[in-house]
């Protein structure tokens, strides 16, 4: 399966959770690009998109949006996709940031919703990896995670 991973990450947490979903395709063909790196004609002729970002105020980064954006509608009909982000566990937060953040939603979600508006079919619900704190590092045990969650894909 022709599969395209782009990832954004501000410090390196969502780049090890990517490569841990692209570890999960090794008898494919998978690339993983940065999404400073990635143009709507990456997308021609894969069979999987996942894409995956921090949250960042309860959304993707601005470049991350900036790409789904950049997507030709339609382009994604036929592909299946997923969506993942990276955030802070709310059980690990005080109330105030708990509630937050249920009001505000996190970076998965909206992009697994983008790009089933350009046509692509969800292979597996939205998922968020932990990270402890602004920096990271990637919780204990999340890249594992994101391996099991990749390989409900196939």
């Amino acid at each position: 399966m022709k599969t395209l991973i782009i990832y954004d990450s501000m410090f390196g947490n969502t780049k090890q959770i990517a490569e841990a979903i692209a570890g999960t395709f090794v008898a494919s063909d998978t690339r993983i690009i940065n999404v400073s790196d990635a143009k709507p004609e990456d997308l021609n002729g894969i069979e999987m998109l996942i894409v995956g970002a921090p949250t960042y105020g309860g959304r993707p980064k601005p470049s991350t949006q900036a790409f789904l954006d950049s997507i030709p509608a339609e382009t994604l009909a036929g592909v299946g996709v997923a969506a993942f982000d990276t955030r802070f566990a709310a059980k690990d937060q005080n109330i105030a940031l708990r509630l937050l953040m249920k009001v505000i939603d996190f970076a998965a979600p909206r992009i697994a919703k983008a790009l089933v508006e350009k046509g692509g079919k969800l292979a597996v619900p939205a998922e968020g990896f932990f990270v402890l704190g602004k920096e990271g590092p990637v919780k204990e045990g999340e890249l594992a995670r994101a391996a099991a969650w990749a390989r409900k894909m196939s």
